[in-house]
């Protein structure tokens, strides 16, 4: 099983800021913000572990009251590496504002850090604390060389937290946490590029269901292993994420798992997601979709890029993961509860092919946008890759390298993702120059034309108006 992996870079951007503390004597704050399970405890214990200062570690509890959070705040405090006389903690706060003014006078003159994990379950209950805490940072706690670290899932929560109109603006650094990249994810599962693609795809590139990754199994080996265990992080990592952020069924519910079970367009996203009554008006459903993307970044929306304005929209599951897990995984779990491990792994199996064709297209996006941004392309100018379709969807271009999104000013290059186990053929190449001229913005002789494939590409193609031919190395490398 695999322990503590990558976060390098995040790792680092802590130790910049403790040295900080460090050498100026003060305080400083920072604000880490990323969605459930995407490792921010985890993260901050290993820094804590590494930094060998003292430290204290709180989590708030979701809809715990200010006088139950208080003394368990108080009573980590007396439990932490912050002092040696525990005695010296008061035995009782009445507010935030005492519990800040003891934490305050028992900080040590050396470097040390303090924890507050959740910090949106502290706001929710307690709408002061914003407040008192911007009055503590201000007056007390940063004048003592500590390191303060606010952690929250509520992304949305986060952001406000340090946004101009409100109390604590202008007082921590932000830090988003993230994913694991695929190049942290081939490392840790110690698998080649296209299987390492296969396991970003499985897990989301989180943590908490890599752990359950033993190094060197292949993707299908691993889903088979995971059907037979309905409790294992394939599972219970996406569903607890759901039952957090949506704990009863309701129309926002119900859009998610539209979007998630293959829908769109919103107009296919209303009618799925309705009722008896007929589809989801579109006043109802347009704020629910801006507030899953805009706020819960739980969707993501994709626009057509070319060098006109194009529709409609399209939607998708952001989190690969959760996408798999109601595309296919959730059938797999109810199978697997009622001891069929070997049906929900026939559903995984007869599903995964043509769901990972349209997973990968995303990624196969990012990674090119990530080499051009690079210089690694031929094309430097490329800024955005997106993909282009009209409202009849005949054709759908895969990918679309331009200057800019979602109006370019010029297209350098369109293609077409083939992820399946035949290489990129003729047949393939007809179409994509077919479809190549129906976007805005393509110029026969100047625009290009890519292929991305997971098998490589038929005899004689490189040479045949392939400018490029992108295959999984191809992807890793753009992450490494």
């Amino acid at each position: 099983m695999i322990g503590f992996i990558g976060r390098d870079n995040e790792l680092a951007v802590l130790d910049t800021r403790l040295r900080r503390v460090t050498d100026s004597a003060t305080g400083l704050a920072v604000a880490i913000r990323g969605r459930r399970q995407v490792g921010k405890s985890r993260l901050v214990q290993e820094f804590c572990d590494r930094a060998a200062v003292p430290y204290v570690y709180f989590t708030a509890t979701k809809g715990a009251a200010p006088n139950e959070s208080l003394p368990v705040f108080l009573r980590e405090i007396r439990e932490s590496s912050l002092l040696s006389d525990a005695t010296l903690v008061p035995d009782q706060a009445s507010s935030w504002a005492d519990a800040f003014r003891a934490l305050a006078a028992l900080l040590p003159d050396t470097p040390s850090v303090v924890v507050f994990d959740e910090v949106p379950w502290l706001a929710e209950q307690d709408t002061t604390f914003d407040g008192v805490l911007q009055t503590a940072w201000d007056r007390l706690l940063s004048r003592r060389p500590v390191l303060l670290l606010l952690l929250g899932s509520d992304l949305h929560m986060m952001e406000r937290l340090t946004a101009y109109d409100q109390p604590f603006f202008g007082r921590a650094d932000n830090l988003v946490l993230g994913p694991l990249n695929p190049a942290e994810v081939a490392a840790t599962t110690g698998l080649g590029a296209a299987d390492a693609l296969d396991a970003h795809l499985i897990t989301g590139g989180l943590p908490g269901i890599l752990r359950s990754w033993p190094p060197g199994t292949a993707p299908l080996e691993f889903l088979e292993r995971e059907c037979a265990d309905p409790a294992a992080p394939l599972f219970s990592v996406p569903e607890s994420a759901l039952l957090a952020e949506f704990p009863t069924p309701d129309q926002t519910l119900r859009v998610l798992e539209s979007v998630g079970g293959g829908d769109r367009t919103h107009a296919n996203i209303a009618a799925s997601a309705g009722g008896r009554a007929g589809p989801i008006a579109s006043g109802s459903l347009s704020p629910i979709l801006r507030r899953l993307t805009a706020d819960k970044r739980v969707l993501a929306m994709d626009e057509p890029l070319s060098t006109r304005p194009g529709k409609p929209a399209l939607y998708r599951v952001a989190d690969s993961n959760l996408r798999l897990y109601l595309a296919i995984l959730r059938a797999a779990q109810d199978l697997s509860r009622r001891g069929r491990p070997q049906g929900a792994f026939r559903v995984v199996q007869r599903r995964w092919t043509t769901w990972r064709g349209r997973a990968i297209e995303p990624m196969v996006r990012e990674s090119l946008e990530l080499a051009a941004l690079a210089g690694n392309l031929s094309w430097p100018e490329v800024e955005a890759v997106g993909g282009w379709w009209n409202r009849r969807f005949d054709p759908e271009v895969d990918l679309v390298g331009a200057d800019r999104a979602p109006v370019a000013k010029q297209v350098f290059f369109v293609g077409s993702v083939k992820w399946l186990g035949s290489p990129f053929d003729e047949h393939d190449l007809t179409a994509l120059r077919r479809s190549a001229v129906q976007v805005p913005g393509y110029t026969p002789g100047e625009t290009h034309l890519i292929a991305a494939t997971r098998a490589g590409v038929g005899p004689g193609l490189e040479s045949a108006g392939i400018d490029l031919v992108w295959g999984p190395d191809d992807m890793l490398s753009a992450w490494q």
